[in-house]
Formats: structure tokens, C-alpha cells, sequence
């Protein structure tokens, strides 16, 4: 049984930084890449970054390329999101997902789902 668990979330002023984790867990979740999407109030579910099963690619959406940074840690099972230069927009629910090799289209079909951690960004 393929397990994500969010963490990390909280409340950021504007301009702050914080850094999300997705701790891993079940014997297949190797075999998948892995990416974080975010959900703000009222909208629809947006792709935020992906990293590629082995770690070599990565792909960002434009609305945080260069202020966001996704890695992994094999050893550990763990994905993270380094967020850099929030702003109010970058609200949200963050969510951790695994899935078929990136880049992915805006319909893609993840085979796991976190169930989200809440950064807020103050300004």
C-alpha cells in the first residue's frame, strides 16, 4: 500500500520561505515519479513541480519557476518543495502525488494522492 504524508505547511509573510515534505512509504512507490500540485480556495487543483523517478529531471509550472525547488532524498523515501519568495497568491493546499513520467498534461491521471498540508502566505 503506496503511502504519501505530507508536511511542513503553516503560516509565511510574504517574501518568507518554507519547505514542504512528502514522506513516502509501500514497496511499488519507487517505480513512480513524483510532484506536488496545490489547490487554493474556490479553484481548481493546479500542477506545481515534478521530479522524475530517478531524480535526474525536473519540471516546474511558470508561476514558480525560480522561486521553487523540487528534490528527493532516495534514502529517505522523501520529496520535498523548497518555496522561496511566497507571495499571498502562492495560498494553498500542497499536495504530494505519484504518477507516470513527467512532464505531465493537465489532465494526468496520478496514481497516489497525499492528503495535503496548508500553507497560508500573509501580506
Amino acid at each position: 500500500q503506496v503511502q504519501l504524508v505530507e508536511s511542513g505547511g503553516g503560516l509565511v509573510q510574504a517574501g518568507g520561505s518554507l519547505r514542504l515534505s512528502c514522506a513516502t512509504s509501500g514497496r511499488t512507490v519507487s517505480a513512480y515519479a513524483k510532484g506536488w500540485f496545490r489547490q487554493a480556495p474556490g479553484k481548481e487543483r493546479e500542477f506545481v513541480a515534478a521530479i522524475s523517478r530517478s531524480g535526474i529531471s525536473t519540471h516546474y509550472a511558470d508561476y514558480v519557476k525560480g522561486r521553487f525547488t523540487i528534490s528527493r532524498d532516495s534514502a529517505k523515501n522523501s520529496v520535498y518543495l523548497q518555496m522561496t519568495s511566497l507571495k499571498p497568491e502562492d495560498t494553498a493546499v500542497y499536495y504530494c502525488a505519484a504518477g507516470p513520467p513527467p512532464p505531465w498534461p493537465k489532465d494526468v491521471a496520478m496514481a497516489y494522492w497525499g492528503k495535503g498540508t496548508l500553507v497560508t502566505v500573509s501580506s
